[in-house]
């Protein structure tokens, strides 16, 4: 610390903010940043000074513990068929390695929260479904296909994590389902089997409950206004409100499956409102919708991330939960791995998405081999963390670190609290844990490293985070 910056600290007239008196405790502080060897590194421990009125040369983060906002929920990512394949294929001791990356809090970063496909998707290898085709009576239905690499992995990562939310999403009815006939390529699910696709979320829930994995929730379809190449279904507005209000949320209740949530839209932020609108103010469709998915895709026009509309939705509908529930790096090159550019996107997004309401947050698929597949239509993506499954050689992204500054920190029913940055190049959030420990996340995306003070109320401490560089300080107050 600068000899300045203690006169500034310990000579400013000394003020507090609200009536009740607060003591931080020391902070330790975890760092990772561009062409550096941090990465979640413990870098500094540091303690709270009494401090006054910043000067407006200061850059400070103010954090107020006393005015709080939405419960979190977890952070996590989706165990696709693509993820299972790749694991499959690593060494038992390279296994152990990825279990403990992604789901334990002491040698990991403690992921809480997992997404899987019901039957394909376009991380899967080729196309399949749970029953044969045209079975209306779904009499054929069966899981077996997941039960040689996905099952097993999803019990392995509960096992590690000790709790592990799964919730489910569809990318595509059966073709015999659909109106073009096909799983790709779009269509929409005909009226005359909205019932039949009702009994199959059932038939999926139990057979996976049957293995050993409880099914937290469901959403209605995988991104429901985009007609895609790989497996893909095109709900309208109203389309979705009416199978989830006559249909699905009945169906489940009626099934003794009343407590599974039911999440709606699961696609960009960029219509949300709109089907928000539509689904929330039916009253019998909203008392089925636990919340909104959404994703990150919105800006396929190189504009800009529309972090508003997730905003908008919670201030119109505060009773209903936001979930992020998938966003990756597109456009696979393996010289890219290191690309920095895609953590600082997971970290502006998680960021932005909890300061506007958001309670969850999962990635797309939790590992990926030295291709970015496997998938079946050559959609390529990044994971933060690939394999290369020719060496057995894990290949840790700048992704991985970026959310973990988040989830191993985060802990499950922590309170967001006001985290306020007094300068636009700093980003920041915060919660406070059911422990009492509070964790601020502070990122830097400029060129140049930058002095700031975090304030807890009359308390601050002084700290440097590097150009290109995302801070997590984890504390408590007394």
């Amino acid at each position: 610390m600068k000899k300045l910056d203690i006169i500034l600290l310990l000579v400013c007239v000394h003020f507090a903010w609200g009536q009740k008196q607060i003591t931080p405790s020391s902070v330790q502080v975890y760092t990772t940043a561009k062409e550096t060897n941090e990465r979640l590194s413990a870098s500094a421990t540091a303690l709270f000074a009494p401090a006054g009125q910043p000067f407006e040369t200061q850059i400070c983060i103010f954090v107020d513990p006393a005015k709080k906002f939405q419960t979190f929920m977890g952070i996590g990512g989706a165990i696709t068929d693509a993820s299972a394949e790749v694991f499959a294929a690593l060494s038992p001791e390279k296994q152990q390695e990825f279990l403990d990356s992604y789901y334990s809090k002491s040698k990991g970063i403690g992921y809480t929260l997992a997404r899987t496909n019901i039957h394909s998707c376009d991380f899967s290898s080729s196309s399949y479904t749970y029953v044969t085709e045209g079975d209306a009576e779904l009499n054929s239905f069966s899981v077996a296909h997941d039960k040689k690499f996905r099952i097993p992995l999803i019990k392995k990562a509960m096992q590690t994590a000790g709790n592990l939310n799964v919730y489910a999403s569809p990318w595509s009815p059966p073709a015999f389902m659909k109106t073009n006939g096909d799983m790709l390529q779009g269509g929409s699910l005909k009226p005359m089997f909205y019932q039949v696709w009702a009994n199959y979320f059932v038939k999926f829930i139990q057979a996976y409950e049957k293995e050993g994995i409880p099914i937290w929730g469901i959403s209605v379809q995988n991104e429901p206004m985009a007609k895609q190449r790989w497996e893909s279904c095109i709900y309208s507005a109203e389309e979705e409100r009416d199978f989830l209000k006559n249909n699905l949320g009945p169906t489940l209740e009626k099934s003794g499956l009343a407590s599974k949530k039911i999440i709606v839209w699961d696609h960009n932020r960029d219509l949300m409102f709109q089907r928000a609108a539509t689904i929330f103010d039916d009253p019998v469709a909203s008392k089925y919708a636990w919340g909104m998915g959404f994703h990150w895709y919105e800006n396929w026009s190189g504009g800009q991330q529309m972090y508003e509309n997730v905003k908008k939705v919670h201030e119109a509908y505060p009773t209903k939960n936001l979930i992020f529930t998938e966003g990756c790096a597109e456009a696979f090159n393996p010289e890219k791995y290191q690309f920095w550019t895609n953590g600082e996107k997971y970290g502006t997004s998680m960021i932005h998405d909890f300061n506007n309401g958001t309670v969850a947050w999962t990635d797309w698929n939790i590992l990926l081999d030295e291709r970015g597949g496997p998938n079946h239509v050559g959609n390529f993506c990044f994971a933060p963390i690939h394999a290369n499954t020719k060496t057995d050689e894990l290949i840790y992204t700048p992704s991985y670190y970026y959310i973990g500054h988040f989830s191993k920190f985060i802990q499950p029913n922590a309170q967001r609290i006001s985290s306020v940055a007094s300068r636009s190049q700093l980003l920041t959030t915060s919660f406070q844990n059911p422990d009492n420990s509070i964790v601020t996340v502070v990122m830097n995306t400029s060129e140049a490293a930058i002095s700031y003070y975090l304030y807890v109320k009359d308390q601050a401490v002084n700290q440097l985070i590097p150009a290109h560089a995302i801070q997590t300080f984890v504390y408590k107050i007394n």
